[in-house]
């Protein structure tokens, strides 16, 4: 079997599989946050911390949660890492940095699992499991509380309440996210992951010196890692190293993890709003854009320029040959139309076309689908933007299921699509003027530039993965990444929810025969043109003067 057949037969697997679960997940989700119930083990929960869980929230106060939460997590985090030294489990590892601890933490809390160390050198097993991997759960559910509050403040009116904040994060947690992990775990231990907290020992003999490992309870944090869209690696060759990414099947199973949750909250949001439809339409935005950039990626690093490349049958230079080019294509377009961050091949040795593929899938704001909630709520603004161009067209208010969008509406929306890229090209641009940070580039020219606009691309959009040619262990970059992570992840939900609120706050407009139909084909045409024109051409420059210009040059 050819190299290319084997990757489309991939593929192909990967949608049916995804197709097959689609509507029994997104329906399950949908019935977890429209719940008047409460299990047991959550009301232990609520009164351990204090919460009426049946206390509905403004917005407002929704977004007090989020950040009290966050902060509280962020501290905690922090405070792990410094005492690490003093805490049994950490595999004789000394107390992380003050900067990296920070840099850390926030990336965790963030979703964002940027990584600017050696996790099998630098966390024990305490931090790994009772810090790092409980993060992979509990930022994975924030995110999709957000974005449900977003879909109440479609289904609602005339109320500025959008739900229980404390409630939504530990249904989320412990409904969705604890028991599809642990299924996932078990899959990936049949697969052969390591699942122990054994130490650190030698592996034999190699080129006159020893080699060590440690091992950890890896199995479980890389389900999480993967169905959160959170990223990170247990080791730092991330989900390439054989204990986290075994095999071909693991990979392909690893890659459905990260896309099951994002893609199957289109039905959710479907089912909350009473129309599945409506949730079609936002599939089929998402769908035909992932389809297209992994066709896109598979060209690229599967055309056959000069002998060297003809006789590996690709690119093959950074990826695993058990994964091969079609393996590691998907995964990479995967890793970074989401807000996952792992990889399975280093993105720094793709062709100079293939790494810009990487870059513009998390600049178009990584909502196709997009992370666990953030993709959701991403995308429901740009639909929100579009059908705003498509009122400007036709000379009348535009409506968006049923809510009037106005001056306000449009305004933030507006201001959730403009700070990423303010983020990312503002310290991108620091970067390279000042002395000291471009030191930290592994290569000059095009791809160098491309090395620092990956980092701050992947910090802002809270995805997580790296050129790898970056040395980013540095107090400027440890720290400015940690300042695009947290603004990048908190300033727009300050957006998501003052829409919702402001929405809810509306009466239903009824429809009439001059309605968008947004439900149709036509409208995911104009959803898919608007997030490519809109976002994608914000960073055609800074583009132009990273992977274009070394693509082009190759």
């Amino acid at each position: 079997m050819g190299p290319v057949l084997a990757g489309m037969l991939q593929l192909l697997a990967l949608i049916g599989a995804l197709a097959l679960v689609y509507i029994p997940v997104g329906n399950y989700m949908a019935r977890v946050y429209s719940s008047d119930r409460h299990l047991r083990v959550e009301k232990w929960i609520y009164k351990g911390i204090g919460a009426n869980p049946n206390a509905e929230m403004t917005w407002p106060a929704y977004l007090r949660g989020v950040l009290a939460f966050s902060a509280v997590s962020v501290f905690f985090l922090y405070l792990l890492q410094r005492l690490q030294g003093i805490l049994p489990g950490s595999l004789g590892f000394s107390s992380v940095n003050p900067a990296q601890s920070f840099d850390t933490a926030v990336s965790f809390v963030t979703n964002t699992n940027w990584q600017s160390y050696y996790g099998e050198q630098t966390m024990g097993h305490v931090v790994q499991t009772g810090g790092l991997a409980v993060q992979n759960f509990l930022s994975a559910a924030v995110g999709m509380a957000v974005a449900v509050a977003l879909v109440r403040g479609f289904v609602r009116s005339r109320t500025g309440e959008l739900g229980n904040f404390w409630t939504d994060l530990v249904r989320g947690t412990l409904r969705i996210l604890v028991p599809m992990a642990a299924v996932a775990a078990v899959v990936l231990v049949a697969c052969g992951a390591i699942q122990n907290f054994s130490g650190i020992h030698e592996v034999g003999q190699f080129m006159g010196g020893s080699q060590q490992w440690n091992g950890g309870a890896v199995a479980s944090q890389e389900a999480i890692k993967e169905l959160g869209t959170n990223g990170g690696g247990y080791f730092n060759a991330n989900s390439a190293h054989p204990f986290e990414n075994p095999s071909p099947f693991s990979n392909l199973f690893e890659i459905f993890l990260i896309l099951i949750i994002p893609f199957c909250l289109t039905r959710t949001f479907g089912v909350l709003v009473g129309s599945v439809k409506q949730g079609y339409a936002i599939l089929a935005t998402m769908f035909t854009i992932w389809l297209g950039f992994v066709a896109l990626m598979m060209w690229t690093e599967f055309a056959h320029h000069g002998p060297a490349l003809q006789a590996a049958g690709g690119a093959m230079e950074g990826k695993e040959v058990r994964f091969g080019i079609g393996g590691s294509s998907i995964f990479a377009v995967s890793t970074t139309l989401t807000s996952t961050g792992a990889v399975d091949s280093f993105h720094s040795s793709f062709t100079g076309l293939g790494g810009g593929i990487t870059m513009l899938s998390m600049m178009l704001g990584e909502i196709a689908p997009g992370g666990t909630g953030s993709g959701l709520y991403g995308i429901l603004i740009m639909a929100i933007i579009a059908v705003f161009i498509a009122g400007l067209m036709v000379g009348r208010t535009p409506e968006y299921l049923g809510k009037k969008i106005g001056s306000r509406e449009i305004k933030l929306a507006a201001c959730y699509i403009l700070i990423t890229p303010a983020l990312v090209l503002v310290f991108t641009a620091i970067s390279m003027a000042l002395p000291t940070p471009p030191h930290s580039m592994l290569n000059s020219g095009a791809h160098g530039f491309s090395e620092v606009l990956y980092a701050f691309t992947s910090a802002a959009n809270n995805n997580g993965s790296a050129f790898a040619g970056l040395n980013a262990n540095t107090d400027w970059f440890n720290t400015m990444t940690g300042v695009a992570m947290l603004l990048g992840r908190f300033l727009p939900m300050i957006f998501v929810l003052a829409l919702a609120g402001s929405l809810a706050e509306q009466k239903p407009v009824p429809v009439t025969a001059g309605t968008l139909r947004t439900e149709k084909p036509l409208f995911t045409g104009l959803l898919v043109g608007a997030i490519l024109i809109i976002t994608g051409l914000t960073y055609f420059p800074a583009l132009a003067l990273g992977p274009l210009a070394e693509g082009l040059a190759s």
